[in-house]
């Protein structure tokens, strides 16, 4: 029932909803990039509903949601493994030491939700003078630091995967939300938002896990239950 209803709500918007999602194609292999102009739509983080369950699926959205994807990394029982903040509440505190898998990967990063701005920012900067962020979550490692790819990224590695992640406009205005349509490595998603996109700033959301909803281009992925989910709304 609240798919249904929120795809009957969606309907009353199709254009703006399909315009906001589309086909990208960087050295050969396909991404699906949708963008949130924040002079125009609203973007949110959601891990709990109002008893405290956490959400999981994208069938627990509002009904207005344009697109939405998973938006970092989590423990088994779906708390994040980093920084989260909601609605100006912060539940869980900043990570900034090395340490396993892809979020352990230094340079990792946050990405900070204002109302009219959104930013990535290096966690480590991040930590050094916490910016005003309505909604942040923290993940890694960073596919772009102020224009260059990260560095421990290979350009000829064979290690591919599922991938999605975030980048945003030098002015803060525009935040662009890629997902890979097949495996890609690091540098290819990283080179993504760099050479299609004219991003400087982009953070890795996560790998295996990545899902996209997107009604307005007939998308509904799939897969595990997830943690933190990134959702873009119509101001």
């Amino acid at each position: 029932m609240i798919r249904l209803l929120a795809l009957l709500a969606f309907l009353g918007a199709p254009a703006a909803a399909e315009e906001a999602c589309r086909g990208v194609e960087h050295r050969g292999k396909p991404f699906t990039v949708c963008s949130a102009d924040l002079s125009e739509h609203r973007i949110d983080l959601h891990l709990r509903d109002a008893a405290g369950a956490v959400l999981g699926e994208f069938a627990a959205l509002p009904g207005d949601t344009l697109f939405a994807m998973n938006a970092g990394m989590y423990h088994p029982d779906r708390r994040p493994v980093g920084l989260y903040v909601e609605d100006g509440a912060e539940a869980a505190r900043i990570v900034t030491s090395h340490g396993p898998g892809n979020f352990g990967m230094l340079p990792n990063g946050v990405f900070c939700i204002g109302d009219d701005a959104a930013r990535v920012i290096e966690s480590r900067a991040y930590a050094a003078d916490p910016p005003a962020c309505r909604d942040a979550t923290q993940s890694g490692p960073m596919l772009l630091i102020d224009g260059a790819v990260h560095p421990r990224f290979i350009a000829d590695s064979t290690f591919t995967n599922l991938r999605n992640g975030v980048g945003v406009s030098p002015d803060g205005g525009l935040a662009h939300f890629a997902i890979s349509d097949r495996p890609v490595t690091f540098h290819e998603m990283a080179t993504l938002f760099r050479d299609e996109l004219g991003v400087r700033d982009a953070l890795y959301f996560d790998g295996r896990v990545s899902r996209l909803f997107a009604p307005g281009i007939g998308r509904d992925d799939p897969g595990r239950r997830m943690g933190p989910i990134v959702a873009v709304s119509p101001r």
